[in-house]
């Protein structure tokens, strides 16, 4: 049975709302409250926002309580049921025209509600979606991982970058959709990683309009070390393969990109056993990753740990997506699966 807790104070109390924010969280009450005090800083305030703590040892529901008289904030508490269903959960409780889908580690600059309004009425886009940022207080591992996920040289600029290999596609930790829209197609599977993605798809197979909105950015925090790092990349990698079962057509060349990288850094590396000049494409893909990076954070050292962070986050996914071929592929092994699942936050 699920806990319960209206937290919406009488001043805040409408019928219906233009935006409702929608947060999953877990295991993360520090992180929850520095996304509700961006949230308390917003130029523009048509919104509500729904915290679904989805099975947490470690709840904020005390957090969220300091902020129910500077907010219109509801928190629930469900048993675990993975990102995606707790997303649905709070889809079902909210009453905004708009779904706004944020991860609990984001913080928002303050015009990201006037921001998203304005593109909203500009585009009447159906769903939609923005780019992530790293800010200045982030440790230079977090922007060093911001750089690897967000740079045409790792990714190929398909998380809403300029520079592109594919089309965008909204995700989860920033992502938007018109309600009637998100109804009629069922909301997120029960995917556990890459199930924003599956939803893009198939809002795309139903013919609605699809818009980036570059001005409705958001910092992102992500993970804080290269374990944590890693885990995340590798299931991503898998979830590809996953998707690929499901939307034959969604996979591209550039998802095959990081699997050819950690294939050929394994071949340089076992050359270099016989001339180590077999090494140099590496290190002057490092110089290349380096340089991006330390011009785009104006800073050397986050240039120099984005060398490991861009080959963790390649050979990462790589690894995820050849594990997920052999498997599911080849061998024929079942469906659906990810790695990591008892430790995966650790």
């Amino acid at each position: 049975m699920s806990l319960i807790y209206l937290l919406l104070p009488d001043n805040f109390r409408k019928k219906s709302m233009y935006l409702s924010l929608i947060i999953p969280v877990y295991n993360r009450p520090g992180e929850v409250k520095e996304l509700l005090d961006s949230l308390t800083a917003q130029t523009a305030a048509d919104f509500e926002v729904i915290i679904v703590e989805d099975g947490s040892d470690v709840k904020c529901e005390d957090i969220v309580k300091a902020y129910s008289n500077k907010l219109p904030v509801t928190y629930y508490y469900i048993p675990n049921r993975g990102p995606g269903l707790a997303r649905n959960y709070g889809a079902a409780k909210a009453g905004g025209e708009y779904l706004i889908v944020l991860d609990s580690d984001c913080i928002l600059p303050p015009d990201y509600i006037k921001s998203l309004c304005k593109e909203i009425q500009a585009t009447n886009a159906d769903a939609f979606g923005g780019p992530d940022k790293a800010s200045d207080s982030f440790t230079n591992i977090q922007k060093a991982i911001n750089y690897s996920m967000t740079s045409f040289f790792t990714t190929g600029g398909i998380r809403g970058g300029g520079k592109k290999l594919d089309k965008f596609y909204p995700r989860s930790f920033n992502m938007g959709i018109r309600r009637s829209v998100f109804e009629e197609l069922g909301g997120f599977s029960k995917m556990r990683f890459g199930e924003d993605i599956d939803f893009s798809i198939r809002i795309y197979k139903a013919g609605y309009k699809v818009s980036l909105f570059p001005s409705a950015w958001v910092y992102h925090k992500r993970r804080t070390d290269w374990r944590k790092f890693y885990k995340q990349v590798y299931n991503s990698g898998i979830a590809r393969i996953n998707l690929f079962m499901k939307h034959p057509e969604s996979l591209k060349l550039v998802h095959l990109l990081p699997a050819a990288f950690t294939l050929g850094v394994l071949l340089l590396l076992a050359g270099s056993v016989f001339c180590v000049w077999s090494l140099t494409p590496l290190l002057l893909y490092a110089v290349i990753v380096c340089t991006d990076s330390a011009i785009r954070n104006k800073s050397l050292p986050v240039g120099i740990l984005s060398i490991p962070s861009s080959y963790i986050q390649l050979i990462g996914y790589g690894c995820g997506f050849l594990s997920a071929v052999w498997h599911r592929l080849i061998c024929k092994k079942g469906g659906e699966f990810s790695a990591f699942q008892k430790n995966f936050y650790k």
